[in-house]
């Protein structure tokens, strides 16, 4: 199954699985795009394939998105896209936790808990992030932060669906930077959810 994840993305990713063919940066990237010019994205919360801290998942309360900077990115740049997904949820789609556009074409960061300015529907139709919450006893899901650099600002609505977003973004992307964050869902003290486990995410 390996074969669907471009030899080019699979070196930028950590124990890579089928699901990450399905990414958004497996769809819009191509080899050279991928830490253009020096284009990188970063988190002061967590190293690229570490675990999240749990004040960021629903393994907390009051949890929120974590904190991220990127570096500038390629000439030619008007607009930044991120998009993160989980591609180890069991669904036929990597889940998607967040979807951000409207990022000022230029080196920046969204500080923690932070409202970006335009934000579209995630895999549970709401325009936040999405906790990461996956089933208790999978594997460690990745959750891959993926940024884009777009030659054309976007003039979609907040509250777009992630296929409207990655269709608008189609054959504008000349940079992309993705960082990749883990997280084990924590059982309950009694070892059950109180959630449904089935779709996971």
């Amino acid at each position: 199954m390996l074969e669907h994840v471009p030899a080019w993305l699979g070196k930028a990713l950590r124990r890579v699985r089928a699901g990450h063919g399905k990414l958004a940066i497996a769809r819009l990237g191509e080899e050279g795009l991928l830490g253009k010019g020096g284009f990188a994205l970063r988190s002061a919360a967590f190293q690229d394939g570490e675990a999240l801290d749990p004040s960021f998942t629903a393994d907390e309360e009051d949890a929120v998105a974590p904190p991220l900077e990127w570096t500038a990115p390629p000439p030619g740049t008007q607009e930044l896209v991120l998009l993160v997904e989980d591609p180890d949820a069991p669904t036929p789609q990597p889940f998607c936790h967040w979807l951000v556009w409207g990022l000022p074409p230029q080196k920046g960061q969204l500080l923690e808990g932070e409202t970006p300015p335009r934000v579209g529907k995630n895999s549970y139709g709401n325009s936040e992030w999405l906790l990461p919450d996956p089933p208790t006893g999978h594997a460690p899901h990745d959750y891959v932060f993926q940024l884009f650099a777009l030659d054309l600002p976007l003039t979609l609505m907040p509250g777009a669906s992630r296929e409207a977003v990655m269709e608008a973004m189609e054959g504008h992307v000349i940079g992309a930077a993705v960082l990749t964050g883990t997280y084990v869902r924590q059982p309950d003290d009694d070892g059950a959810r109180d959630d449904d486990e089935d779709e996971g995410d």
